[in-house]
């Protein structure tokens, strides 16, 4: 199965129903809300005049936010859809920020420049079958002494099927997992019934693909919550926190962690 067109062919579909839903909320953007969340806004720290480059960036509502907070950003996504919704979020917002299409294992070749900082956020590595060869382009993307800075859900959650109910998969997952996907986590009546690819990649292989590009580790953070409700079965657990209904404070939710490229 060609996994790039199956997921492309996904996440093109999901741009509408994601834009114009209360999940993402882009009219609350539009009027000054900030979409980065509590995990990842301390980690990224004062961004004033550095360049980021935001891998994986949707329609880039994120990366918008980061010019909100002084940056100069550029986000890169393979979805078509999603690069047209950010470069029109970017003019309703009149926020400047530069949108690239492509494979983010291309990012190294489309982003002709050195970052200060390299960021990707929640739900992306599981479309990477490589993390060796994400890990390569993430180093080569920074400049000497720049960071990368991530925040993911925990592998521990792929283990799960979609209801979060019982373990189907492994945690040292080397096969593709290919599922049908209903609806969308931003709007669960979307109109879409298509095929998912992904990989459940553990938190050995993170660092060690990160180790391997030259990138040294200088945070690790595990958190039991989910910074929105995008899992099913998602229940509140404080302000803009979510648990597992009947796993809360069992489960590690997501990870975040701070790598630098040396100098």
């Amino acid at each position: 199965m060609d996994y790039i067109s199956t997921n492309q062919k996904l996440w093109d579909s999901r741009v509408p129903h994601h834009y114009t839903s209360d999940f993402y909320d882009v009219q609350g953007f539009l009027k000054g809300a900030n979409s980065l969340t509590e995990i990842e806004r301390p980690l990224l720290g004062d961004v004033q005049g550095k360049h980021v480059l935001h891998l994986q960036c949707h329609f880039g509502l994120d990366t918008l936010s980061l010019v909100r907070m002084g940056a100069k950003a550029t986000g890169l996504d393979f979805s078509s859809a999603a690069i047209e919704k950010a470069r029109q979020l970017s003019r309703d917002a009149h926020l400047e920020a530069e949108s690239i299409e492509g494979n983010v294992y291309d990012a190294d070749a489309l982003f002709r420049e050195e970052a200060d900082i390299v960021f990707a956020s929640f739900g992306v590595i599981g479309w990477l079958p490589d993390l060796g060869r994400w890990a390569q382009v993430v180093a080569r993307c920074l400049k000497s002494g720049g960071e990368f800075v991530f925040a993911e859900f925990h592998p521990v959650i792929w283990m799960f099927d979609n209801d979060l109910v019982r373990p189907t998969y492994s945690y040292f997952q080397r096969e593709a997992i290919v599922e049908a996907e209903q609806g969308t986590y931003a709007d669960s009546g979307a109109a879409i019934a298509l095929e998912s690819v992904g990989w459940n990649h553990s938190l050995g292989e993170v660092f060690n693909a990160l180790k391997g590009a030259g990138l040294r580790v200088t945070h690790f953070e595990e958190y039991d919550f989910a910074p929105f409700p995008a899992l099913n079965n998602s229940v509140p657990a404080g302000e803009k926190r979510w648990q597992i209904r009947g796993l809360e404070g069992i489960l590690p939710m997501v990870y975040s962690l701070k790598a630098v490229k040396a100098g």
